[in-house]
Formats: structure tokens, C-alpha cells, sequence
């Protein structure tokens, strides 16, 4: 069998602790904070020690060799070795709010971050995680991005578990429902929007139904308009995804959004998640359902 790489990376803050954790239940061997500079040597050493599969957790501590890494994937890569790339992410009040939870100092900060730091400086904590967003720019360009800034603990690590289990090298859709009201999802490659069509909102039998329901799916296959949104997306996803195959995307994220995240988007996630499961490996997420 192949060597399967994880490559965790993302903002301090975001989870990858907890994405860790997921992997290490899954089966992997796991370690955090590697310096990028043992990255080849610790491959090798656990390959002949520990099996198949192994996950790695980087982040800003080592940003003086972080530009080693993107190298270092291609030479695993030629070398045979199946390497995913993920890269965990939040909104900057997702963030600020996180460390004024735990109370805990960001890497890059040489202030302690108590409650009394935190109300004076959100300023210095917000540049200090742009700067870090900077650092961190070209590996999160080579990743899957996941948007952690709206999920819990335990259903990152679902999340996770699933993403891993798609079959290796091959390009995987994830297909994600989400409410404009609360904001774009920061992990999307595509955003649709759907909040023009006939909304279940407005039918008092439905509102609160869900798009998973046969009442809510049953009144939007009957609108003409959402049919043609559907057609309009399958057919330009279908023209793109064959290139995108071909330059080695491992995961595509596609969003489709509508006013609260509950009717059209989440009816028109299943469908294209049907269509496209038919050619290529997908998933599924309903941020404002699961997150319920």
C-alpha cells in the first residue's frame, strides 16, 4: 500500500488540534508541530515504524521554514506517497472570540491574552492574525479548506473522518448549503446564489420544514426557475471539473446559499450531490442544519 500523508495546517484557533484527534481515532499516526526541516526524514522513520497512514500538524510556530513545505509535498508526491492537504480556517471574530474564551496567547503575540488585554488590544489580535493569514497564504492555496468557524468540535471531527475516507486520489466534491445572513462560508471555491428563487419560507405548511423533507423537496421541483438554476450549475460545473481534475485537485468545495440555509440551498445541495455522485466521490454539508 501506498504512504497516505495528512498535512494539517490553518490559523491558530481554528481546530486543528481537534482535527488531529479525529485522524489519530481514525487510525493514523499522528504528530503536531513538526518542523517543516524533518518533514522527509520523519516520513521515512514512520513509514518503516508505523504503517500507512500518518498525519502531521503544522502551523505558524515554524513560519521561518513554512516556505520548505509546498517543496517537500511535491518530492513526497513524486515519490508514490498520497498526500491530502487540509487547512483549517475561521473568520477573524471567530478567532478573536476563541482566544478570549480559552484565554490563551496567540503564537505570534508576546502579550498574555487575558480578559483585560483582550478588550484593549482586539486591534494588535486582529493584525496579528492577518499577519498570520499572510504566513500562511501560499499553503492555504495548496489545500482543502475547511471553515470550521460555524461547526462544533465533534462535527469537525466527523467531517474529517469522512473527508479521509474517499477514495485516494480522486478528486471529491463537497457540496455545502449556507445562509447569506450569516455569512459566506470562507472554505468555499464556488458560491451560488439562490436566494431569487421561489422561497418555502413564505408557505406557512413549510416553513418549518427543511429541504431534507419530500414537502419542501415536492414544491421546489415544481418551480420551473429551479430547475433551470440546477441545469445552469450542473452545466457549469460539468464543463470545469474535468480540467480541474486533471491539474490534481484533490477536493472542490461548492456553496450554494439562499437567505437562511434551510430550504432552497439545502434542496439543491442534495440534488447536485446526486448528479455528480454518479461521475465523481461527493459529500455533503448543511452548515445551518448541522450546526443546529
Amino acid at each position: 500500500m501506498a504512504l497516505e500523508i495528512v498535512l494539517i495546517t490553518g490559523m491558530s484557533g481554528s481546530g486543528k488540534s481537534v482535527a488531529l484527534h479525529a485522524l489519530e481515532d481514525a487510525g493514523y499516526y499522528c504528530v503536531d508541530n513538526l518542523p517543516p526541516e524533518l518533514l522527509p526524514a520523519f516520513v521515512a522513520l514512520e513509514h518503516r515504524h508505523h504503517g500507512n497512514r500518518v498525519a502531521i500538524a503544522m502551523d505558524v510556530r515554524s513560519a521561518t521554514s513554512l516556505p520548505l513545505v509546498p517543496l517537500e509535498l511535491d518530492r513526497l508526491r513524486k515519490q508514490g506517497v498520497v498526500v491530502h492537504s487540509l487547512f483549517l480556517d475561521a473568520t477573524i471574530d471567530t478567532l478573536v472570540r476563541r482566544f478570549s474564551e480559552t484565554r490563551r496567547r496567540h503564537p505570534l503575540s508576546h502579550d498574555e491574552l487575558t480578559p483585560d488585554a483582550l478588550k484593549q488590544g482586539r486591534r494588535a489580535l486582529v493584525q496579528i492574525i492577518e499577519l498570520e493569514r499572510e504566513l500562511l497564504a501560499e499553503l492555504r492555496e495548496e489545500a482543502h479548506v475547511i471553515d470550521t468557524s460555524a461547526i462544533r468540535a465533534s462535527q469537525l471531527q466527523s467531517y474529517v473522518k469522512t473527508l479521509m475516507a474517499t477514495a485516494p486520489g480522486q478528486l471529491t466534491l463537497v457540496f455545502q448549503s449556507f445562509a447569506f445572513k450569516r455569512g459566506l462560508p470562507v472554505d468555499s471555491d464556488y458560491v451560488f446564489d439562490v436566494r431569487m428563487l421561489p422561497n418555502p419560507h413564505y408557505e406557512p405548511e413549510l416553513r418549518e420544514k427543511t429541504g431534507l423533507e419530500a414537502p419542501v423537496a415536492d414544491f421546489l421541483r415544481a418551480q420551473p426557475d429551479v430547475a433551470l438554476m440546477q441545469s445552469h450549475i450542473e452545466g457549469f460545473l460539468a464543463h470545469w471539473l474535468e480540467m480541474l481534475d486533471r491539474n490534481h485537485r484533490s477536493y472542490v468545495t461548492v456553496a450554494i446559499g439562499c437567505t437562511g440555509g434551510q430550504h432552497r440551498s439545502v434542496y439543491l445541495v442534495e440534488r447536485l450531490a446526486e448528479a455528480f455522485g454518479r461521475r465523481w466521490a461527493t459529500l455533503r454539508r448543511h452548515r445551518e442544519l448541522d450546526g443546529r
